[in-house]
């Protein structure tokens, strides 16, 4: 379709003057030629003044939402992030089926406040040693960082921490425990002896025993939230055991999110194939295939086909949330960005939300999408974040 043309319908769509012909035209461009929509809105919105009111199609930006969340080449990467960015408040003003105001002053007019006192999260973590030993990741220089039990453990300049085996022999006692952890605000990368690679999202920690490269079975403990790469090997079969769940697999990638603050755990698999069984009741097991999420409640496991993307945003660098209410994601940011969050109306959870956006926003810029909705505004007093329902 001529970008012309395409722009005609954007406009009329706005407008809500497509005719009938020209609506089953707009959709058409919609499943056909996202690239080229993208491009369109986005020059559009670049243009909006920044006190225009705005006024959408509840069910048809829903479904174009749906549509543009969907397509895999707007997978977040820094090159393309400011066409994202313009998606994602796309998306915000989409989803709030309403009208909205650009550029609310509650946050715009605090915005160095904001920024000065809340802070994106980082790579920080602490490696406790199984004699009691801590060490501060983030502080640590690159290299080298300490020999252990026939195993060296060092820093690469990207942040990850790698095991390396030197002396095989020396790696018998699986009672020694290494745990790596990061506070709210942090995360980090490990290789572990036995090759597996995980991912470690704020607020969590994983403890591993050293031996685990040569175990009969390699059985870690997680809190929070890790995104898993296990190295395969039939014979020794990868062990996650979280307060709630016990994972059962030999090679796969998958994530795993099980905060204490949450009321489910929700494992996402990607590939591979991976046994879900619940702690409290082993007997009761679910064996997930790629693209399926079993999420484990009081009410005991339950599988279903999902979008992975949404499950391993964090990893990538970005949140996405897809009907998510307010509450869910403010815990998401609360801990990202360390800081406490209240409500001073309760109706505010429960606003719900579908969009993209990058974790190294500034905190303005992230506070000002929500806010763009018209739905939600903020107050900060010290390191608490005050959300009231508009």
């Amino acid at each position: 379709m001529e970008e012309q043309r395409l722009i005609y319908l954007y406009q009329q769509h706005k407008a809500r003057q497509l005719s009938s012909v020209e609506e089953q035209e707009w959709q058409t461009a919609l499943a056909e030629d996202s690239n080229l929509l993208l491009q369109t809105v986005g020059a559009d919105w670049d243009r909006l003044n920044a006190d225009e009111y705005v006024k959408v199609n509840a069910e048809s930006s829903k479904n174009t939402l749906k549509y543009i969340l969907s397509q895999p080449q707007l997978k977040p990467a820094v090159k393309l992030w400011p066409k994202i960015a313009v998606a994602a408040t796309l998306i915000f003003s989409m989803a709030s089926a309403a009208y909205f105001y650009i550029g609310r002053q509650s946050i715009l007019s605090n915005s160095v406040a904001f920024d000065q006192v809340i802070k994106p999260g980082k790579n920080r973590a602490t490696l406790t040693l199984a004699d009691g030993k801590e060490i501060s990741l983030n502080d640590a220089a690159n290299g080298d960082l300490i020999k252990q039990a026939g195993l060296s453990i060092s820093k690469t300049a990207e942040g990850q921490l790698v095991y390396n085996v030197e002396n095989v022999d020396n790696i018998t006692d699986d009672s020694k425990m290494n745990t790596i952890s990061t506070p709210n605000g942090g995360e980090w990368q490990i290789r572990l002896p036995d090759g597996s690679t995980v991912w470690l999202n704020a607020a969590s920690s994983l403890v591993y025993p050293l031996n685990i490269g040569v175990a009969k079975t390699r059985k870690v403990k997680l809190r929070g939230e890790a995104y898993f790469e296990v190295a395969k090997n039939a014979a020794h079969p990868f062990i996650v055991e979280t307060e709630k769940q016990m994972l059962e697999v030999l090679g796969t990638h998958f994530n795993v999110n099980s905060y204490a603050d949450e009321q489910i755990t929700r494992t996402t698999l990607l590939e591979g194939s991976i046994r879900v069984a619940d702690a409290k009741n082993l007997s009761a097991t679910e064996v997930l295939k790629p693209g399926e999420q079993a999420v484990l409640s009081a009410n005991g496991i339950k599988v279903s086909t999902v979008d992975t993307d949404e499950s391993v945003a964090w990893k990538n660098g970005y949140f996405k949330f897809n009907n998510e209410k307010q509450e869910s994601i403010m815990r998401k940011i609360s801990r990202w960005y360390n800081i406490q969050v209240e409500y001073a109306d309760q109706e505010a959870k429960n606003v719900v939300y579908y969009g993209t956006m990058s974790r190294f926003e500034k905190i303005s810029q992230v506070l000002q999408k929500f806010e763009q909705t018209g739905e939600v505004s903020f107050d900060l007093k010290g390191n608490k974040l005050i959300v009231y329902k508009e």
